[in-house]
Protein backbone atom coordinates (compact mmCIF):
# COMPACT_ATOMS: atom_id res chain seq x y z
CA UNK A 1 0.00 0.00 0.00
CA UNK A 2 1.62 3.59 -1.02
CA UNK A 3 1.65 5.96 1.42
CA UNK A 4 0.26 9.44 0.30
CA UNK A 5 2.58 12.45 0.95
CA UNK A 6 -0.27 15.12 -0.25
CA UNK A 7 -1.94 16.34 2.00
CA UNK A 8 -5.42 17.93 1.23
CA UNK A 9 -4.20 21.15 1.81
CA UNK A 10 -1.39 20.65 -1.15
CA UNK A 11 1.65 20.58 0.80
CA UNK A 12 4.18 17.39 0.68
CA UNK A 13 4.68 17.05 4.34
CA UNK A 14 6.51 13.86 4.10
CA UNK A 15 9.12 15.89 1.89
CA UNK A 16 9.22 18.68 4.82
CA UNK A 17 10.09 16.52 7.30
CA UNK A 18 12.91 15.44 4.90
CA UNK A 19 13.92 19.15 3.87
CA UNK A 20 17.45 19.82 5.79
CA UNK A 21 16.10 22.59 7.25
CA UNK A 22 13.37 20.11 9.60
CA UNK A 23 16.26 17.95 10.28
CA UNK A 24 18.08 20.78 11.52
CA UNK A 25 15.35 22.37 13.57
CA UNK A 26 15.00 18.97 14.92
CA UNK A 27 18.72 18.39 15.58
CA UNK A 28 18.67 22.00 17.68
CA UNK A 29 15.82 20.59 19.76
CA UNK A 30 16.92 17.30 20.45
CA UNK A 31 20.73 18.89 21.06
CA UNK A 32 18.87 21.04 24.00
CA UNK A 33 16.38 18.46 25.23
CA UNK A 34 18.01 15.01 25.48
CA UNK A 35 21.02 16.24 27.25
CA UNK A 36 19.20 19.18 29.84
CA UNK A 37 16.66 16.15 30.45
CA UNK A 38 19.12 13.37 30.81
CA UNK A 39 21.06 15.93 33.79
CA UNK A 40 17.73 16.55 35.37
CA UNK A 41 16.62 13.41 35.95
CA UNK A 42 20.15 12.53 37.29
CA UNK A 43 19.97 15.55 39.68
CA UNK A 44 16.31 14.05 40.44
CA UNK A 45 17.10 10.53 41.20
CA UNK A 46 20.48 11.89 43.63
CA UNK A 47 17.55 13.77 45.34
CA UNK A 48 15.09 10.30 45.83
CA UNK A 49 18.47 7.84 46.52
CA UNK A 50 19.67 10.75 49.11
CA UNK A 51 16.49 11.26 50.57
CA UNK A 52 15.65 7.28 51.23
CA UNK A 53 19.53 6.80 51.75
CA UNK A 54 21.13 9.10 53.52
CA UNK A 55 19.08 10.14 55.97
CA UNK A 56 21.44 11.26 58.14
CA UNK A 57 23.14 13.36 55.66
CA UNK A 58 19.34 15.10 54.51
CA UNK A 59 18.75 15.69 58.15
CA UNK A 60 21.92 17.48 58.82
CA UNK A 61 20.96 21.14 59.91
CA UNK A 62 22.17 24.19 57.63
CA UNK A 63 20.90 26.84 60.27
CA UNK A 64 17.55 27.04 62.50
CA UNK A 65 15.04 24.62 61.14
CA UNK A 66 16.41 24.43 58.14
CA UNK A 67 18.14 21.04 56.72
CA UNK A 68 19.81 19.59 53.83
CA UNK A 69 16.99 18.11 52.69
CA UNK A 70 14.81 21.17 52.15
CA UNK A 71 17.66 23.07 50.53
CA UNK A 72 17.72 19.71 48.40
CA UNK A 73 14.03 19.67 47.74
CA UNK A 74 13.77 23.90 46.86
CA UNK A 75 16.78 23.40 44.31
CA UNK A 76 14.76 20.72 42.50
CA UNK A 77 11.80 23.49 42.07
CA UNK A 78 14.61 26.34 41.34
CA UNK A 79 16.28 23.99 39.03
CA UNK A 80 12.83 23.17 37.43
CA UNK A 81 11.78 26.81 36.59
CA UNK A 82 15.59 27.60 35.45
CA UNK A 83 15.17 24.80 32.86
CA UNK A 84 12.45 26.51 32.14
CA UNK A 85 13.41 29.33 31.32
CA UNK A 86 16.55 28.67 29.57
CA UNK A 87 14.39 26.73 27.11
CA UNK A 88 12.10 29.69 26.18
CA UNK A 89 15.62 31.63 26.06
CA UNK A 90 17.05 29.04 23.57
CA UNK A 91 13.74 28.17 21.53
CA UNK A 92 13.32 32.05 20.96
CA UNK A 93 16.73 32.16 19.39
CA UNK A 94 17.69 29.07 18.26
CA UNK A 95 14.46 27.15 17.22
CA UNK A 96 11.63 29.52 16.25
CA UNK A 97 13.04 31.66 13.74
CA UNK A 98 13.86 28.79 11.79
CA UNK A 99 10.20 27.43 12.50
CA UNK A 100 9.24 30.43 11.67
CA UNK A 101 10.84 30.18 8.19
CA UNK A 102 9.87 26.72 7.81
CA UNK A 103 6.10 27.89 8.45
CA UNK A 104 6.35 30.79 6.38
CA UNK A 105 7.59 28.96 3.39
CA UNK A 106 4.49 26.04 4.07
CA UNK A 107 2.00 28.71 4.40
CA UNK A 108 3.30 30.32 0.73
CA UNK A 109 3.25 25.98 -0.54
CA UNK A 110 -0.85 25.78 0.29
CA UNK A 111 -1.61 29.34 -0.57
CA UNK A 112 0.49 28.41 -3.99
CA UNK A 113 -1.71 25.48 -4.19
CA UNK A 114 -5.16 26.09 -3.16
CA UNK A 115 -4.48 29.26 -5.60
CA UNK A 116 -3.73 26.67 -8.41
CA UNK A 117 -6.92 24.04 -7.30
CA UNK A 118 -9.16 27.28 -7.25
CA UNK A 119 -7.91 28.29 -11.21
CA UNK A 120 -8.76 24.17 -12.17
CA UNK A 121 -12.27 24.63 -10.60
CA UNK A 122 -13.05 27.75 -11.98
CA UNK A 123 -12.33 26.62 -15.63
Amino acid sequence: MEQQSQSTDGVDYLAVEESPKFKELKRRHRSFVLPVAALFLIWYLAYVLLADYAHDFMAAPVFGNVNVGLLLGLGQFVTTFAITMWYVWYANRKLDPLAEELRTTLAAESTGARSATDGEVAR
